[in-house]
């Protein structure tokens, strides 16, 4: 610009001139809200970290900046609390443009979290080393993620746990303590399955292809790790591999071939296997009673022994009852 000069028309009022700032300051909105959207759009799948400023039962805003992303209900997972002021990283699921700008939806659930996380604290997987082929999740509670490496040197499960458990820790640290397992990804589904069920380790695994159903065998110790706490395990094991998975033990199996139906008119005792001071295992009633070792619970009990002999004894209670019972009727038929 070489001059400048007041061109102001000479019926230019106060109205007009209010209206012409209206305008321009219009002008300047839209294009920051054009701007903001071309910022955020295309970023589905991102994590970003924003400020709580809102918090209700309906939803959480996130101040990320030039804009705030919506976290809904629906994608919070139940006993986290917003505090405000606290930075809380969330996943990206949508982005949309409305009249008052882009509106940036936010998921605390998302299993996309899980890997943006992981992808932040592992090196392996950024640089396309490592892969994580597949995560089952219960936001809050627990996740099981099954990993690969493309280079045989590189062990994936230890690159993601780290030196001490220092990279899965950083990760749970952000979920708020979320328990996370990670597994192998095996391409062959029988041993896929049986790392999937890690804690627990199955001793056979057998696929049904036309039903989809993976029948997982382990020993009657092992039944209730391998179930897990209200079925969480099996339930995350069947999402991760894609199988809907059968879990019995040993003495079920048993009890199958020969002929012996378990059905809805058993009675199934309730509680656990656990190891005890001198590390044996032992079956801990959910009541509080007594435990039961191994051993007695194979022979069916301490006083199992001792069963012949009260059957017995109660046998013949039950002979010289009746004999008494009848000696009168002889002696009246005698008189």
């Amino acid at each position: 610009m070489t001059r400048e000069w007041d061109d102001t028309p000479a019926d230019f009022g106060r109205i007009a001139a209010q209206k012409a700032k209206q305008v321009i300051f219009q002008s300047i909105q839209d294009f920051v809200r054009d701007q903001s959207y071309k910022d955020y759009a295309g970023r589905e799948g991102d994590i970003v970290t924003g400020i709580i400023q809102q918090s209700d039962n309906r939803y959480t805003l996130l101040d990320l900046g030039k804009v705030e992303a919506l976290l809904p209900k629906a994608e919070q997972v139940p006993h986290e609390h917003y505090e405000h002021g606290g930075r809380l990283k969330a996943y990206i699921v949508e982005v949309r443009k409305t009249a008052k700008g882009p509106q940036i939806v936010v998921s605390r659930t998302h299993p996309g979290l899980l890997k943006c996380l992981f992808a932040l604290e592992v090196p392996e997987i950024n640089s396309g080393i490592v892969e994580i082929k597949a995560i089952a999740r219960e936001p809050g509670y627990r996740t099981k993620m099954s990993v690969w490496s493309n280079d045989p040197n590189v062990d994936p499960a230890g690159a993601c746990i780290g030196a001490r458990g220092a990279r899965v820790l950083m990760v749970s640290n952000e979920l708020l303590g979320e328990k996370i397992d990670i597994v192998y990804y095996r391409e062959d589904p029988v041993d896929y399955v049986r790392e999937a069920m890690a804690p627990a380790k199955p001793k056979e695994v057998i696929l049904d292809e036309e039903t989809g159903t993976a029948t997982v065998v382990v020993n009657d110790f092992s039944l209730s790790s391998a179930i897990g706490k209200e079925g969480q395990n099996a339930r995350l094991a069947a999402r991760l591999t894609g199988w809907r998975i059968d879990i019995k033990s040993e003495s079920m199996i048993a009890d199958e071939a020969a002929g012996i139906s378990s059905g809805a008119d058993v009675e199934w005792a309730e509680g656990e296997w656990v190891e005890d001071e001198t590390g044996e295992m032992v079956w801990k009633p959910a009541d509080g009673g007594e435990s039961v070792s191994a051993g007695d619970w194979q022979t069916g009990g301490p006083d199992s022994e001792d069963e012949p002999a009260k059957a017995a004894e109660a046998e013949s209670s039950k002979s010289e009852d009746t004999a008494e019972s009848q000696a009168p009727e002889v002696a009246s038929e005698t008189t």
